[in-house]
């Protein structure tokens, strides 16, 4: 039996923080301790938001903590011709639609329904799309490809779902309400989600699947804040028909209100705990890492 291979994917749109610390540390504990491998992935498909020396600042941070990587390091960036030849491999199934509403037009919609009754969210609070992009025909769509309008390319998830129901995955970690053991699937919850963009022929959840199966990884050790962002992963796996593997979903590390720590809250970055003296067993310490 080949050895298990765990990997660490962090976006370079900031400086890392506890919370990564906290994950970068337990994939390399257990790859070490299982005699695997510890993989670095850099998910920089935002190219808005990413930049070089946050990527820099990755690899100083990672190997100031004692982190050692497998060579090359994956960056999503440079592969994106692979993740379009998925999108059109689903859109040649008939189960991707392009979607043109902006993010300021599908909030008014969704405001508009919500003048009868509250409108379904999916499991991180945002709006199901409330749009009717889906009933558009193929020469409206290409009439307004051909206008220049930007769009989404969203995931018909009742056609999805049909092909591919009954799904589930091994949780060796627990979810946040203590889900473990065999849990099932419910991406019918995240509604039609994005897979791809006009201007970025990828998401996240696309990505991240699809690098899993080339990269080999075995044993996903991740937040419990994407414990049910696996439904959709586990969708997309069938759809695409690659292998899944093993998910640990573990514990996110609080702020002093209880909030997951984030870079959008500008949690106080490892960079700035290390410059105020800190050591990496201080890290190990503060992040809780057994």
């Amino acid at each position: 039996m080949p050895p298990p291979v765990f990997r660490f994917a962090p976006s370079p749109n900031g400086y890392l923080h506890l919370g990564h610390a906290f994950s970068a540390l337990l994939n390399f504990d257990l790859a070490r301790a299982s005699g695997g491998q510890f993989l670095l992935r850099i998910e920089d498909i935002d190219a808005t938001r990413c930049r070089p020396e946050f990527e820099a600042a990755i690899y100083e941070d990672l190997e100031w903590l004692g982190i050692s990587w497998e060579t090359p390091v994956r960056r999503q960036s440079e592969h994106f011709s692979l993740y379009r030849e998925a999108v059109e491999k689903l859109s040649g199934r008939g189960l991707i639609y392009p979607a043109f509403e902006s993010r300021a037009e599908i909030a008014r919609l969704v405001a508009e329904r919500e003048t009868t009754s509250p409108w379904p969210r999916d499991p991180d609070g945002a709006p199901l799309y409330p749009g009717a992009a889906k009933s558009f025909s193929v020469a409206a769509r290409r009439q307004l490809i051909d206008q220049g309008l930007s769009y989404a390319l969203r995931l018909d998830m009742a056609a999805a779902a049909a092909e591919a129901s009954g799904l589930n995955w091994v949780e060796h970690g627990e979810g946040p309400g203590g889900e473990t053991g065999l849990v099932a699937a419910r991406p019918e919850a995240w509604g039609d989600v994005i897979l791809a963009r006009k201007e970025t022929p990828t998401s996240y959840h696309l990505s991240v699947v699809i690098d899993d199966a080339l990269q080999g990884v075995t044993d996903v050790v991740r937040g419990q804040d994407l414990f049910w962002s696996t439904s959709v992963h586990r969708l997309l796996q069938s759809l695409l028909g690659i292998p899944q593997p093993i998910y640990r979903h573990h514990r996110l590390v609080l702020d002093d209100a209880g909030q997951k720590l984030s870079k959008s809250t500008r949690a106080t970055a490892l960079r700035e705990l290390r410059g105020q003296g800190a050591t990496p067993t201080d890290i190990r310490r503060l992040a809780g890492v057994p």
